[in-house]
Order: C-alpha cells, then structure tokens, then sequence
C-alpha cells in the first residue's frame, strides 16, 4: 500500500485553514434570500453600476447549503453547481465547500462531486489533493459509478507525487468486473502518459490487456488508448483484429470510428494495395487528354496517320493486358471491408465519413462506388456536415468520376444553400462535367448566373471556363455565351468573364481577334483592377493583330496611369515593352512617359519592374546590351496555355476526412497514411492458438468431400464468417459482450433471439477446441440446425431476457463455463435434443398462429369502428374544435382577474391555451374561375389548431362552382415545401354542382416559418397551382399565463431576443378597446391582466404552433407619461419577433394614423 507524503500533509493543514477562514465569513443567510431557480449575480437596472461591482458573497447561499446536514439541500446546491457549469460560469469558488463533500453518503450527491471535481481537479489541484484518500477508498466502492467517477477525478489531478497512485489505480481497474470502469481506465490512460511518458511500458501492458476485452463498450477505448500512447505497436493489433473487426457493429458510434481509422493504417501496413495492377483514374485522365486534342493545341504535321494508329493499338494492347491482370484480395482484407459496409448505413455521419475513407483509401477500385450513395445521403444533414462531405467528394471527384457521375443532380446548387456550399457543388459539377451530361451542366450554369451572390456568379463563370477547355464539343458555345456576358449590367460578371475569356483565348487569339477589339472598349467602363489587367495583358500579348487600337489603349492608360492599382500598372509596363519592340514609331514617346511616372511611383514594386524593363529598351550606356538584343525572345515568344484544373487536385495526399484534408494544409498532430507494402506481409501473425488454420482446413474438407450438401454450406459460412482472433480463455467477460450486443437491437424479441444465437455461437468455437477434426463437422452442422430452430422462436430460454448487471453477467458467464464442459456429449443425444426442440417448434408455431388470428380480429373489429366515426367526407361548417386544446368551448374572451387569481394559487408558471380573441370570415381568393376553369377557390385562417396535430394551422378552404356544368373529384394532387413543414390533405370532394359551394379543412406545418407552399389541386376540369403565404400572426397560439410567469419569461428573453419600437401614440387619445382588437386581428395573442388596472403597462402572450415558443408583447407608457408608446416583443425566436414587430407597428400605424 501507498502511504501519504509529507507534503501533502502539510499542503492538507494550509489547506484547511483557508476553509475555517471561508466558513467564518459566511454570513449571509440562505433564507433570506428567494430563490427563483436562477443565479442572479447582477441588478436588474442596468444603470444601477451592478455590472461593475464585485460582490464577494455571491455564492454564500450555496455555501451553506453545501455545510447543512439535510442531503435534499445539498443535492439541490450541487445541481445548481453543476448548472453554473453547464453554462460556462466560473464555479471554482465553490471547490473547498464542494470539495469537503466527496465523503458524502447520498449517491446523488456523490456523483454531482465528483463530476464537478472532474471540472475543476485540475485547475485547483493542492486542494484536490486532500481527498486523495478518500478517491482510494472510492475504488473499491460496490457502485460502478463512483468507481469509475473517483478515477477519472484521480487521472484529472495532473501532479506528478500521485503518479503510482494513479498508475496503481488503472491497473486495478482494467481488471475490474464493470466493463464501465475499464472504458474508464482506458481514457485515464492517455491523461497519465501525457503526464509522465516515462509510464509508457507499463501502460502498454494494460493496453494490451484491455485491447483483449470482448466487452463493446470497452474496445472502442481501448483503441483510443492505442493511438494515442503506442501506435507504433502493430503487434498489439495482429492477434485482436479479426475480433475488432466482428465486434465492429456493435461498438458505441464513437468507437466505431476510432477503430475505423485505427484500421485503415493498420490495413495500408499489413495488405498490398488491391489497385496496383489497374491504371488509376489520374492516368486515364492523362492518356485521355493526350488521346484527345485540345481546344486550341495545333495539329502536329510530322506525325503520319499510320504512326497514330500503332500507337493507339499499343495503348489499347497495355490496357487490355493490365485489365486483365486481378489482384487477389486477402482473407483479413476482405473481412474488414466486409464487415464495415453495414456502416454505411449509421445514422451517425462520422461513421459513414470513416468507412467512406476506408474503402477509398483501402478498398479495390470496383468496390469504391458503394460509398456515393451513403455519402450523397449525408448532404440532407446540417450545413457543417454538408461542408466537409462536399469538400471530400470534390476531391475524390477528381480522381474517382465514374463513381458520382449517376448522382449528377444531387450536387444541383439550392438558392438556400450558403455560400461556402455552393461553391463546393459547383467545383463537384465542373469535375463531373463530360461530353454526356455538359448540356445539363451548362444550363444549370445558366441559371447560376443570374444569383445575386457575386462570389457565387463569379465561380460559375471560371467553371463555364473549365468546362470549356476541358471538353471540346461546347468550346465555342461557352466563349460565345461568356462574350455574350461582355454586356451584362453587372461588373463584377463582365470582370471575371474577362478573366476566362483570357485563359480562353491564349493560344488561338487570330481566330478571335474581334473578341479583343470588343474587350479593349470595355477599359473605359470596367473598374476592376484584375479584368483590366487581364485585358491589357491580352492587348499586349496579341498587339500585332490588333495594330492600330493597341497604341491608342496604352495612351488612355498612360493618361490614368498614377490612379491605377498596383496589378494593372504592371501590365501597362509589359504594354509598353511590347509595342515599343512590335512599333516603336508610334510608342516610344509613349513608353518614356511611362516608365518616368514608374520610375517615382510610391510602390516598390512597380519601381524594381520599371528599373528592370527599362535595360530591355532604354539600356543606360545607349548601346545594344544582350538584353536588348534578346528583348522580342524574351516578351514575344509563345506563351503556353494556363492549366486550368479543380483546386482540390492536390490534396489526394491527405487522409480523407481529415482536418488537413479540409484545410489543404497539415495541421497539428497529423501522421501521413503509410504506404502499402511491396510484398505482402506474414498473414500468419493473425493466427492465434491455431484457430484460424483449423477453420481453414475444416472448410476445405467440405468442399472437397460434400460439395452439394445444404448443411456443408452452413458449416462454410459459418466457419468464415463467425471465426474470431483468439479463444474464450482469454476473455473473462464474454456474458457482458453478448449482453451488450443484444442491447443495441431495436426490440426485446430480436435482442433475446441475438444473445441466444451469441451463446450458441461460444458453445461452437468451445465445441470445435474440445473435439478432434473428424468429428468436428458433423458437431458444427448439428449445433448451426438447433441454432437455425432457436432462431425460429422455439427455444425456452427465449422467454427469458438477460440483465445489464454485474451479477447477472457473471452467473451466465458461469453457466457458459459450465456448458463447455458438457459439450462433449454424443452425437445421438444431440440429435434427440434436436428431435425435441423440432416438438417444440410445431407447438409454438401453432399458438403463434391462434394468437395472430385473435390480433387480426381485434384489428379489424377496430378499424370497423374506425370507419364509423371517420367523417372526412362532411366538410366541417365552422371552425375545427379540438377538445383538448380548445374550440367553441373555451372563453375567446381573456380570464377574468379572480380567474386568474385562483389558477394562480396552484400552478403559478402554467400555460393555459385560450381561445383566438379574433376570428376573421372574410375569405381571401386562392384560384380565380378563369385559371380554374370554372372553379372558383378562396381561404380563410380559422386560427383553430387542426385535428391531426397541434403543430398545423387550420385552414378552410371554400370551393364554388363558377361552370354549368358539374365538378367532379376535387383532391390535393400534389405539394412542394420547405424543409420541416407538412401538410394534411383536405377531404376530397367527390361531386360539385353548378353554383354549389363546399367547405374543406387544409391542415398545414409551417414550422414557424412565413414561407409560401405550392400545391395542387386537381379535378374534372384540369389541375391548378395554387401558393399561400401565412402571416406571422396566424402561425401564433394565444396563450394565458399569469403576470409574474410574464415577467420571468420576458426577463430570460433579453438582447437579441428583444425587438422594441417607438410610436407617437397618446394613450388618452385612443380608445384601449380598439387598440386591443388591432392587435388581435394582427396577430392571436391574449390579453394578460394586470394587477394594476389604470397602469401604463399593458401585456400580450401567445405561443408559436410548431417549437411552442412563446411570444411577448408589451405595451408601455410609463416613461413618457403616456405620450408615447414603446412596443416590446420578446421571442425565443429572434426572427418571429422581429416580424411580429413589424406588423405590429404597421398596422397600428395604419389604424391610428400615428
């Protein structure tokens, strides 16, 4: 046993001390005080200076109730605590008053201790350091918890006198029997090696020992706990490979991608890389822009039509012969990829991100394509998720096309993506462009153009360029459409179209030498500085075609030459050079004046380019120099054409999905993928005790001896794909491995039918260890045919559930032990066990069936009742009412004041639903006769909450027939919504006679959002398209709630919940009766009333539908003396109190002319 240092007692005595000190000062009392169930630190009066004032005994009602005798005070001030906490509050103040309660019986209070002094242990360690003791003691407690608590605050405690301890601690707890506390010695590992790296052989050692766990929850901690001490340790992995990779499934989501990505270097180690005889899809690129030409490349002459052909059979002879060649994938290798392809489908994006790169990094190349789908299915997630599935499609857009090209319109860009989004879609597009599916591309690209979003627009125009060079069908179309954008109102476009007619036009400027002449026009007009210089670069470049407006552009720009940019003055130098080489008649007046104002300019660098140049035209000694006489080599030689491909090229380099992969730079703490081996290594490494070598051969056998036979397949399938690294010996928890694999099934049938097959499985691996390899088959086949009946529902331990307890999991553990010990019996009692169970199975299935038949009876007797009170058919003649939150029968008008006082008296915070104080009848038109060929539609908001949710308004829809003749079969055909809104459709309305008029209920969504939905309403007569638009006042419940609930809610909505505005409204000019019924026909709010009635306070609540957040209105005259109004609204929802507001002063303005 470790005993305590000196030290420490020494640190324990100053320490206790300064307790006394603190508990003398607690003066304050915690009744006198009313507590609210908020920490208030400040005055409500901002003016009241409370913000600046530091009051030293905020926190002593906690104090004291931390020092009381009673748990419930205690419980109550460490949940307070807890929720300073949570909120990002300083709490540390409390560590001595916190700190003393460690010993506490209560294991309520125990647990908040410790989770704060895992908060705080670190940042207050001489004071943790007392309760060292106490921790120790805590190891050893019967709860699994308080265990697993006091480790994590002892490994939080970063002191190096507590190191054995800490060490001691873990090793103890990676053999303890709660799976919980081992995941919790796994992540104090990493926290003592960070602390004292000298500890690193030992915590291996433990690492070993916990990596051999077959508990789920355990594993995935495990492997965290390998990456960051000892990955470098590839032994550790070779004899629990094939085990992670089976327990895979079942791991916590965290876990899973821990042990993907730990896999995936293990895997670029250990197998040959499955691609390395196939051609990558960079060289297909390669050798399919050398096979095609380019837009503007030359035809070479020399080359004869019969050389081109032996070369193109050559290439087609290297492609057929590597083709041909397979690599043969390992049997470890195919397990892996096997067994995380299920992942896929997670509802977690993380472990779909880390299979996704999994299989691009280690899977064959025909396999990659399984991943477009999941991926593609993560950009329905949240924009952040979006970001990062986008940037790793981008880049593997780039060398793995043909996988995304099926999913071409998944990547079309939506007005309400943001920004960083679209670009990502838009750089996916350009890379998927090709000859088939450029024509859709380009008129998305169309439409792209005409967003508001200038850096949007911009990329579009730049991928309209990469199209272009890329593909050599639409070249011309997509430079006529960009010099069609020569024209557009908007700069910004013409600027950047400049830009990539420029790239466009560096090798083949004779054939558009028009294009020129139209851009150099556009110098007077276009103010950006890089479209001017691309356009003065491109006069330069080409003057020769151009000789007579080249001389005049380099005059107007020597005339604004000290108001350019930096970037443009650079060009207008290289200008000069050009036509003073191609035309010094009319440009060496010119030049000189350029380079005396270059010479004197303020920025350096266009002084060194003016110094530089000068020597090439105006050398200093006045005689020809080397440079001048090489000067037209040197800035009239051709120029090659700019590359112009996807920026996310490059970064195949980096792990996909990583923060470097994401930032194209490497970031802190990332190690390179290794690269695959040129041999394959040793495959034995994974066999353990012989195990893997037994299943092997017991699989050949069977097929060589009973090919055909359906249990000889059984045995096959079984023996590949339930074979684990190592033998039960060497797990001493394999009862909490299968109860924690049934407890992650969807329901209790499937969970206990899971755990039995888990059970059977371990009766057969003990099975196939006891027995000789002759009689090894026929055990097998007969254990997978009583499995296969278990799994029909026939076993009687199927009725019994296993429990997620300590005790529990070792009395199966026991019963496994003692079952391997009796599994050596013969083979003719076996197949009587088999004969029984085959009884059994006829018996239940024939009460399974009598009980279906019953079920089916009740249901249909229910759905017989059902049909007589579905009255859908009957429109309903007024507003819908909903008995439970209130219809006809609940008052319109707001509670009385004794009312009021009453409910207060037992729920003083409780929101009560109320009645609309306003209903309006008037109908607004929806479809005009005209456009519904004689159907005539109108709508009304009954502001009643619709029978099938709460959530939806009620909208009645009133339909006329405007036709002499009949209308048959009017029904909602189809919709178009906005993310999170539904509808439920009306009634459809079989027969509408000429002049008839019917009524229909339309239940609608909106999810707290004023945007518009589309729908269709089909009949006879043809289908019409029809939009509605709520206001914000009908997407409100009015609520009532008592005044003091009013002001609390209002108090926690402050800041940019908050919307106020001023309005010139005296209060003894209007009537308060009508200013009241303009509010409620704005928007369905109750009155809230005062207990003051002459005050100049007035207040309003209602309750959005679909979140349930409530809506504040205040009316206030008190601080003008009733000569102007200040209207308030509070709102969770900052934009619904924004808008609230505003059609609040709208239409109180409207109505009293103020």
């Amino acid at each position: 046993m470790l005993s305590s240092s000196t030290p420490i007692k020494l640190l324990a005595s100053k320490t206790l001390n300064m307790q006394q000190q603190s508990a003398v000062s607690n003066a304050f009392s915690y009744g006198d005080r009313p507590q609210m169930g908020l920490d208030v630190e400040f005055g409500a009066d901002p003016a009241s200076g409370a913000f600046f004032q530091t009051d030293g005994r905020k926190h002593d009602d906690l104090k004291q109730m931390l020092d009381s005798n009673k748990d419930g005070l205690k419980l109550e001030a460490m949940k307070r605590i807890i929720g300073m906490v949570a909120r990002g509050r300083d709490a540390s103040e409390l560590f001595p008053a916190v700190v003393k309660n460690v010993v506490s019986k209560n294991i309520e209070v125990k647990k908040l201790v410790y989770v704060y002094l895992v908060r705080y242990a670190e940042e207050q360690q001489d004071l943790a350091l007392l309760s060292i003791s106490t921790f120790q003691r805590a190891l050893k407690d019967p709860n699994q918890l308080i265990r697993a608590s006091a480790l994590r605050v002892l490994s939080s405690i970063r002191v190096n006198m507590i190191v054995p301890i800490v060490m001691l601690a873990i090793r103890d707890s990676a053999s303890d029997m709660s799976p919980y506390v081992r995941k919790t010695a796994a992540h104090a590992i990493p926290k003592l090696y960070s602390l004292d790296p000298e500890q690193k052989d030992e915590l291996v050692t433990v690492i070993e020992k916990l990596l051999s766990d077959r508990t789920t929850l355990v594993v995935g901690s495990a492997v965290m706990a390998f990456d960051e001490v000892c990955p470098e340790r590839v032994d550790l992995i070779h004899k629990n490979y094939r085990k992670l990779c089976n327990l895979l499934v079942d791991v916590d989501e965290w876990g899973q991608v821990i042990i993907i990505n730990m896999l995936t270097r293990y895997a670029r180690t250990q197998f040959v890389n499955p691609n390395a005889d196939e051609p990558s899809d960079d060289e297909n690129y390669k050798s399919n822009s050398n096979d095609a030409e380019n837009f503007y490349d030359e035809i070479s002459s020399d080359e004869s039509d019969s050389d081109k052909k032996n070369k193109n059979n050559l290439k087609a002879k290297s492609r057929s012969s590597s083709s041909n060649v397979s690599y043969h994938v390992d049997l470890d290798h195919r397990l892996l990829l096997r067994q995380t392809k299920p992942l896929l489908q997670s509802r977690n994006a993380s472990v779909v991100m880390a299979v996704a790169q999994l299989y691009h990094h280690v899977a064959p190349r025909n396999e990659v394509q399984l991943i477009a789908k999941a991926l593609i299915r993560l950009l329905r997630s949240h924009k952040e998720v979006q970001s990062v599935v986008l940037t790793c499609i981008a880049s593997m857009s780039t060398k793995r096309k043909s996988i995304f090209e099926p999913h071409i319109k998944s990547f079309f860009v939506r007005t309400s993506d943001p920004t960083h989004i679209k670009l990502l879609k838009l750089e996916i597009l350009t890379n998927l462009a090709s000859a088939t599916s450029i024509s859709l591309i380009l008129r998305e690209f169309q439409t792209y153009i005409s967003s508001s979003d200038r850096s949007f627009v911009a990329a579009t125009i730049q991928a309209i360029g990469r199209c272009a060079g890329s593909i050599k069908e639409i070249t011309e179309t997509c430079l006529t459409g960009l010099v069609q954008l020569l024209s557009n109102r908007d700069e910004h476009v013409v600027a950047e179209s400049v830009v990539v007619i420029k790239k466009l036009l560096q090798t083949k400027a004779a054939q558009h030498f028009e294009i020129i002449i139209q851009m150099a026009k556009l110098l007077d007009f276009i103010t950006v500085p890089a479209a001017r210089a691309s356009i003065i670069w491109l006069i330069g470049e080409y003057n020769e075609r151009v000789p007579k407006i080249a001389p005049d552009v380099l005059r107007k720009m020597a005339k604004t030459f000290v108001d350019e940019e930096n970037v443009v003055k650079l060009q207008v130098l290289n200008l000069g050079v050009k036509l003073y080489l191609t035309n010094p008649q009319q440009t060496s007046l010119l030049c000189q004046y350029v380079f005396t104002l270059a010479r004197y300019d303020s920025n350096y660098d266009v002084r060194d380019r003016a110094r530089f140049l000068r020597q090439f035209i105006f050398p200093t000694t006045g005689n020809s120099t080397i440079l001048s006489q090489n000067a037209r080599k040197v800035f009239l030689t051709a120029k090659p054409a700019p590359a112009l491909e996807s920026k996310y090229r490059d970064r195949h380099h980096f792990q996909l999905g990583s923060l470097s992969h994401y930032l194209n730079m490497r970031a802190t703490g990332y190690k390179d993928l290794p690269a695959f081996p040129t041999t394959a290594p040793d495959t034995s490494v994974r066999n353990i005790d012989g195990f893997m070598q037994d299943a092997v051969n017991n699989t050949e056998n069977t097929k060589t001896t009973q090919g055909n036979s359906n249990s000889t397949k059984n045995v096959s399938t079984k023996t590949d794909k339930n074979f684990f690294s190592e033998s039960e010996k060497s797990s001493e928890y394999s009862s909490d491995d299968s109860s924690s694999s049934s407890e992650s099934s969807s329901d209790s049938d499937s969970s206990s039918e899971s755990e039995h097959a888990n059970e059977t499985k371990s009766k057969e691996n003990k099975t196939e260890e006891l027995n000789n390899k002759q009689t090894q088959l026929s055990t097998v086949t007969l254990v997978n045919i009583v499995n296969n009946v278990d799994e029909g529902g026939t076993s009687d331990s199927q009725s019994s559930s296993y429990s997620s307890s300590n005790s529990d999991s070792e009395v199966s553990a026991n019963n496994n032990v003692s079952e391997g010990e009796t599994d050596s019996e013969s083979e003719n009692e076996k197949k009587r066990k088999f004969e029984r169970a085959q009884e059994k199975a006829k018996e239940t299935t024939a009460g399974s069936k009598e009980e279906r038949n019953d079920t089916t009876n009740k249901s249909n007797t229910k759905n017989n009742l059902d049909l007589l009170l579905d009255l859908d058919d009957v429109p309903p003649i007024g507003p819908v009412m909903t008995p439970s939150l209130g219809g006809f029968l609940t008052p319109s008008a707001p509670m009385l004041g004794s009312t009021l006082e009453s409910l207060s008296q037992y729920a003083v915070n409780h929101i009560e639903l109320v009645g609309p104080s306003f209903i309006d009848f008037n109908h607004k038109e929806l479809l005009k006769k005209l456009s519904g060929n004689g159907l005539q539609v109108s709508y009304r908001f009954t502001r009643s909450p619709h029978l099938y949710a709460s959530t939806m308004v009620s909208i009645e829809l009133q339909f006329v027939n405007q036709s002499s003749d009949n209308i048959n079969d009017i029904e909602l055909a189809d919709k178009v919504l906005c993310g999170g809104m539904d509808v439920n459709n009306f009634a459809p309305i079989q027969c509408l006679s000429p002049q008839q008029t019917a009524v229909s209920i339309l239940g609608v969504d909106f999810n707290d959002s004023t945007r518009a939905i589309e729908l269709v309403i089909k009949s006879s007569v043809g289908q019409s398209r029809v939009t509605i638009q709520p206001p914000i006042g009908e997407l409100v419940r009015s609520v009532q709630i008592t005044e003091t609930y009013f002001k609390e809610e209002r108090t926690k909505l402050r800041g940019m919940n908050e919307n106020q505005s001023k309005l010139s409204l005296s209060k003894d000019k209007i009537d308060i009766s009508s200013l009241k019924q303009n509010i409620y026909t704005t928007i369905n709010v109750a009155h809230i009333p005062a207990k003051d009635a002459n005050a100049d306070l007035m207040y309003f609540a209602g309750q959005t539908l679909s979140s349930k957040s409530l809506v504040l209105i205040t009316l206030d005259w008190s601080s003008s003396e009733g000569q102007e109004l200040i209207l308030v609204v509070n709102c969770e929802k900052m934009v619904i109190s924004s808008m609230v507001l505003n059609e609040l002063r709208n239409g109180l303005t409207a109505a009293f002319n103020c």
